[in-house]
Formats: structure tokens, sequence, C-alpha cells
């Protein structure tokens, strides 16, 4: 999916529409807004602007994480690292990037550990890459959460790019 994401994707697209493939964003939802994040963070420079809701930011050190990688990536944990948004962030020495984060505070998954938003955010701050997380009151996972804050996500990028 990775390899589809960023690479074929934008070339079928690039192949079909009249854009300008030097401006790209990128933005997900859960595992999804994990990959969104991962992509950026392992392409400096390639996606102008990076959002994700709901994103798993730290699956190496959660349950859903450690049991999709394990089966995806095998058991070396150290090459986890490289799909891994929390220590990607750490050493990411590309063009300045804002993520931006949108979080449920009633999202079940956030207060079963599955997420870990705050993991992402220590790593950033220690490496200067800015976040922009806001914690929702009154939201969960679901696509009433999307559907409320998505036209802030498209400003964000319409911003951006």
């Amino acid at each position: 999916m990775y390899d589809y994401v960023t690479l074929e994707l934008p070339e079928i697209v690039a192949n079909n529409f009249p854009v300008d493939t030097t401006r790209q964003g990128i933005f997900g939802h859960s595992m999804g807004g994990h990959g969104a994040l991962i992509c950026a963070l392992k392409n400096p420079g390639m996606y102008k602007s990076v959002s994700a809701f709901s994103p798993i930011c730290n699956p190496i050190d959660c349950p859903w994480g450690k049991k999709a990688f394990s089966n995806y990536l095998g058991t070396d944990q150290k090459a986890w690292e490289e799909y891994d948004a929390t220590h990607l962030v750490r050493k990411y020495k590309g063009p300045p990037l804002t993520l931006f984060i949108d979080q449920g505070k009633e999202d079940d998954f956030l207060k079963q550990l599955q997420l870990l938003p705050d993991r992402l955010l220590g790593a950033a701050r220690e490496n200067g890459v800015a976040v922009a997380l806001r914690m929702q009151d009154g939201y969960d996972h679901s696509y009433f959460f999307i559907a409320t804050f998505i036209e802030d996500h498209i400003k964000h990028h319409a911003q951006l790019l």
C-alpha cells in the first residue's frame, strides 16, 4: 500500500489530470491517518501538507500495531521503526512540516491506549517538528467526528498547497 500511495497513485493522477505534482498533500483516518503521517515523514518535501484524524501514532507500542507489524514486517522490531510515526518524527530532517491532527477525547481506542498521540507530540517537540493536535471534547472515532471537522482539514491543505 505504501508504494501505491507514494509512487503509483501520484503517477496515475499526474498522467490523467492537470495537476501540479510539486504541490501534494495527504491525509487519512485511523490506520490511514498513520499511513498519511509516515508517508509524509519518510518522503521529506513530497507532501506540502499532512493531516490525520485519530491516527495510530506509535504502533510499535500498542497491541494493534504489534500484531499488525509482526504479521506484515516479521519479528525484527528494529525494522518496525521505519513504519512508526513516532520514531520517524523523532529523526525527521526535511523541510518544515506541520502535522495537523484531530483526536476525539471520547474515542475508545484512545482510552485503550491504541492511538498514543501524546507520544507523537513529545517526539515531534524533541525534534522541532510542529504538531497541531486538537483534542475534541465529546467526539469518538466515528464518521460523525470526521464529518464535523473535515472542513478544517481541507482548509489546512488548501492554505499550504
